[in-house]
């Protein structure tokens, strides 16, 4: 199953990620957000509905994502676009838009102030 991880992760940690990556070692599939808040902001509850109902689906059309969330395809039209411009929807050949994950997972650490 390919999974991709949220995670709230600095600049910092993506860097030396990204430098294992360069060295060959074998990294999972991550998108990363400088804070939770930014997280929230870019994957909303109408947002997540949209990623439930393309798990593992292949490609659809933006209308066969709007009539499988049940709502407005203007809406779901710029929920599609914000979730490509995040890494986590994909254009097709065919002009469709694919989810190229069976998983999401989220990960961050909540700590004391």
């Amino acid at each position: 199953m390919k999974t991709v991880t949220l995670e709230v992760a600095s600049r910092e940690d993506v860097t030396r990620r990204a430098l294992r990556a360069f060295k060959g070692k074998r990294q999972r599939a991550r998108i990363s957000f400088a804070s939770p808040e930014l997280l929230w902001k870019v994957l909303t509850a109408k947002r997540w509905e949209v990623l439930k109902a393309m798990a593992g689906q292949g490609p659809l059309t933006i209308r066969e994502v709007a009539r499988r969330v049940e709502r407005d395809v203007k809406a779901v039209h710029g929920d599609v676009h914000a979730l490509i411009d995040a890494g986590l929807l994909e254009w097709t050949e065919a002009d469709q838009v694919a989810f190229p994950f069976n998983a999401i997972r989220v990960e961050f650490t909540l700590r004391a102030a």
